[in-house]
């Protein structure tokens, strides 16, 4: 039972076709907007979403950190798209995978630790020794804020796979459940009905809070090397 409950999250394949590549593929085709003359209501909604999401995450950032507005728009568009499309019946959620997320943590978090050293490599030390620091502790705190920083893209990955993850769980469950009592029990069938309705509407809320948490973090990490 708990096998063929967690082989949901392994990678199907269709005539020998990995299904996490038309996953990670579709968010592309949805997001593009091809170029017109005059925009259509989809182009002008996902003009004004990007511009209000785009002010929202460079507004604590300086000058040269807004240049990462593109990066972080499309990681954010990527993660968005692809948490939502995976809650659809007989889809696939590629960000249910510790290893597609750590492979965008890792290099994203990369980048903004060298954007640091390059930029202000004496201020990007400084976090590692807060100012005031007797001499007996400099090692221990240097050697805690820098673990710190290195679990900081293990965070990120395991943050967003975690609870995107439990959520796709408990629907699984949840509809199981549903499925096995409307013989038996079509009262407590309907009670578990209408709560798999509400945790699809939460799951939904989750998958949209994920995105923005993960792009969210990435420009304070940003923030502090920029």
């Amino acid at each position: 039972m708990t096998m063929n409950l967690f082989d949901q999250f392994a990678s199907p394949q269709v005539l020998t076709v990995p299904l996490i590549i038309i996953a990670l593929v579709m968010p592309v085709a949805l997001a593009y907007a091809r170029p017109r003359l005059t925009m259509n209501r989809t182009a002008a909604l996902q003009t004004w979403l990007m511009a209000m999401f785009t002010k929202q995450l460079m507004l604590p950032l300086n000058k040269p950190g807004h240049t990462w507005a593109p990066i972080l728009m499309t990681m954010m568009a990527l993660l968005l798209l692809t948490n939502l499309l995976g809650l659809l019946p007989h889809t696939f959620t590629p960000t249910t995978q510790l290893s597609l997320n750590m492979s965008l943590a890792v290099p994203l978090w990369m980048a903004t630790v060298l954007t640091g050293l390059r930029n202000q490599p004496t201020t990007s030390l400084a976090h590692l020794l807060p100012t005031g620091t007797p001499t007996p502790l400099v090692p221990i705190l240097i050697l805690i804020e820098t673990i710190s920083l290195l679990i900081r893209p293990i965070a990120l990955g395991v943050r967003l796979t975690a609870n995107l993850t439990a959520g796709h769980l408990l629907i699984t469950l949840i509809s199981t459940a549903t499925l096995a009592l409307i013989s038996p029990s079509p009262a407590l069938a309907a009670t578990a009905g209408i709560l798999l309705l509400l945790l699809t509407g939460l799951e939904i809320a989750v998958a949209m809070i994920q995105a923005y948490v993960f792009t969210l973090l990435l420009s304070l990490y940003l923030q502090e090397n920029s």
